[in-house]
Parts: C-alpha cells; sequence; structure tokens
C-alpha cells in the first residue's frame, strides 16, 4: 500500500485540504468568543465586508436599474458570507467548495434563513451549491442555470491552494473568469507571498511564527513557482498545507483568461484605506471605522473592569505607547480599540485583490471580421 505522502504526491493535497475542513467543528458564538484570534477573525471578516462592498457598488453603479445581480463564491466553505451577499442584495449565488460537509452545511444555513418559509423573504436570493475542486474541475458544467452570466467572482482565502501546480492555477483562473461578464469583477484575499518569504529569510531556521500562528517550509533553500507548499498552522481554524502564490506570475497567467488586475493591497494598508486618519476623514470611512467597532473586529484596550485581555501584556506596547501620547490633553482613563501584535503580525500576512474581466478577445475577432 503506497503510503499517505506518497499518495499525496500522486493526487495532489485536495484530499488533505477537503478532509482538513469536513472535520473542522463548527462552533457557537460562545465558543468563538473564547477563542484567542476572536478579534483577528473579526478583522479580517471586516476586510471581506469592506472589499465585497466596494465591488458590489461599483458593478450597481454601473448597471441598468433593476438588472440582475449575480456572483460566484468559489471556495464558499460554511457559508460565511451568506450574510454578505444578503446585505448585498444580490439575485443569485452559486456556492462551491471542495469540502462536501461544508457545502452541506452552507446549504443548511442558507435554507434555515431564506428558503422554506425563513425570515425576511423579500430580500431572499436564489442559490445553487456545488461540491466541487475548483482547482481542477469546470464549474460551468455544474451550473443548474444554463448560459449564467456573474458579475462578480470571490475567492475568499482560498486561492492559494491552486498554487500546487500550473494546471490547477489555470483551471481556477478558467473558473472564476469564464462566466463572468465583461466588466465585471474576480475579488479575493490570499496570503502575500512577499512577505511570506521576507519572514522566512529573517528567521533562522525553516519555520517561523508566534502564539497565534506558525509556518513550516520543507527547508529546501530553493523556492519553486508552483507547488511551494509549505505548513501553516492559525491556531483554532487552519492546520494544513498551503502554496505560495507568485502574484506577478498570477497576473501573467490571468491574462490569458481576459482578467486584468485592477487593486492590490496587503490587509494593513487596505485598512488604513478604509478607515483614514484623524479628522481627515471622509463620510465612507467614518462608516467604514464604525462597522469594525459593530463586528467586534477590535479589542479594547486596556480591559474594561472585570475583563481580560487575549494576549499577554507585553503585546499590547503600542497601545500603551499610542495612549501615553494622547494624555497631555485627555482623561488618562482613555480607551482605544487594537489587535494584539501577534494577531497583528497574522493579519499582515494577507492582501486583498481585484481583477477585471476585459472584452474577449474572441469578441474582438468577431468584430474585427464583421468590420
Amino acid at each position: 500500500m503506497a503510503s499517505t505522502e506518497s499518495r499525496d504526491n500522486e493526487e495532489g493535497l485536495g484530499e488533505v485540504v477537503a478532509q482538513h475542513y469536513n472535520n473542522l467543528e463548527e462552533k457557537g458564538l460562545e465558543k468563538r468568543t473564547e477563542s484567542r484570534i476572536f478579534y483577528m477573525r473579526n478583522f479580517n471578516n471586516w476586510i471581506k465586508s469592506m472589499l465585497i462592498g466596494d465591488f458590489l457598488e461599483k458593478i450597481k453603479d454601473n448597471k441598468v436599474d433593476g438588472a440582475e445581480v449575480k456572483v460566484l463564491d468559489m471556495c464558499c466553505g460554511k457559508g460565511g458570507d451568506l450574510l454578505k451577499w444578503k446585505k448585498g442584495e444580490i439575485d443569485y449565488l452559486v456556492g462551491a467548495d471542495i469540502a462536501a460537509t461544508s457545502i452541506e452545511q452552507c446549504q443548511s444555513r442558507y435554507d434555515d434563513t431564506w428558503g422554506r418559509g425563513g425570515f425576511n423573504q423579500q430580500k431572499r436570493f436564489g442559490a445553487q451549491f456545488i461540491t466541487a475542486d475548483c482547482t481542477k474541475e469546470r464549474l460551468k458544467d455544474k451550473y443548474v442555470k444554463q448560459n449564467l452570466q456573474f458579475d462578480l467572482t470571490s475567492c475568499q482565502f482560498s486561492f492559494h491552494y491552486s498554487f500546487e501546480s500550473i494546471a490547477q492555477v489555470d483551471q481556477m483562473l478558467q473558473n472564476a473568469a469564464e462566466c463572468l461578464r465583461p466588466g465585471g469583477y474576480f475579488i479575493g484575499t490570499t496570503p502575500d507571498s512577499n512577505e511570506i518569504v521576507k519572514r522566512l529569510r529573517a528567521s533562522d531556521s525553516s519555520k517561523f511564527g508566534n502564539e497565534v500562528y506558525s509556518i513550516t517550509f520543507p527547508g529546501e533553500e530553493k523556492l519553486p513557482l508552483f507547488g511551494c507548499r509549505y505548513d501553516f498552522h492559525l491556531e483554532d481554524v487552519v492546520d494544513c498545507p498551503e502554496f505560495l502564490v507568485y502574484f506577478p506570475l498570477l497576473e501573467r497567467m490571468a491574462v490569458k483568461h481576459d482578467l486584468k488586475l485592477v487593486y492590490k493591497r496587503r490587509f494593513d494598508r487596505y485598512c488604513q484605506e478604509k478607515i483614514g486618519e484623524g479628522g481627515n476623514r471622509s463620510r465612507g470611512q467614518e462608516d467604514s471605522r464604525q462597522l469594525l467597532g459593530k463586528m467586534q473586529a477590535l479589542e479594547t484596550f486596556p480591559a474594561w473592569e472585570g475583563g481580560e485581555l487575549v494576549g499577554k501584556q507585553e503585546d499590547y506596547t503600542h497601545a500603551q505607547e499610542f495612549l501615553r501620547s494622547q494624555q497631555d490633553d485627555r482623561a488618562s482613563n482613555q480607551k482605544l480599540g487594537t489587535l494584539s501584535k501577534a494577531e497583528w503580525e497574522a493579519v499582515c500576512l494577507y492582501l486583498v485583490f481585484a481583477f477585471q474581466k476585459t472584452e474577449s478577445r474572441g469578441v474582438k475577432r468577431s468584430l474585427e471580421d464583421d468590420s
């Protein structure tokens, strides 16, 4: 019988990833609030909310009133973004994920909320959920609705799994773009390979991290363009292999599928753009800042009386220094919304991206032939 490692080499790591997410326990709100990375997870969720909201707004600004908005959510997991699609008032959603258990839970979440007489029926959107490996299977062949044309494709915290091989990246991009209308967007979040490699080079071993995350490379000096595997551990959430995404290569491969990069920011810079600074904030930035609080995306420092910080005291020296600098003419009991240093280091491993679908070359050739 072949070893687990040899089977992985022959079949890829898709089944390993699927098994990890199938076995991931669905925790209730009370359990999630006890997590060491509770605020970091909420912060990442806020990032997704901002990104999705931004591009749905762009799409609607360029649509005829009443025209439907259709979305493809690749690697949709258990349906963590369903409420974002509801808030964005889309009309139709296709969700696909490699983990069958996750798709079952996503379908149940949708049915319990909007299907079978669920609340708020006037804001219900149609949906189809598919169990499929988006890096190896053509999604278009599985759509119930034929001739679907999406306005937005989303892939959150999952695109890096495709970088196991060139064929998988190509299939993922085909799925993202094939049914995307010209002018539509492909958006997502993924680890920043530049930051990961920078931290690897700065470490004295093939492993680095802190109390909430760790990344371990095999120990080889050469990092291949495809299949550059590392093992990623994030407290309570992830413990499985991932692959470096060499973004300049992704950008070049996307051109084949008529996708042009229009936006890319690391999480820290994206956050700064969304909330602005001091009294110079726009109305939109003020709204974004308020949503940070509403989503509990920042921890209160110092902790409220009777409460405890999720991290160690030394993890908040940045917050202490900031408050000290503000206390010349303010009360000494001032509080601040922040993340622990350990969580912030993990947050800064990620970036947001957006590609726009250009007019397909096939359409252009057809128009030229008719002229």
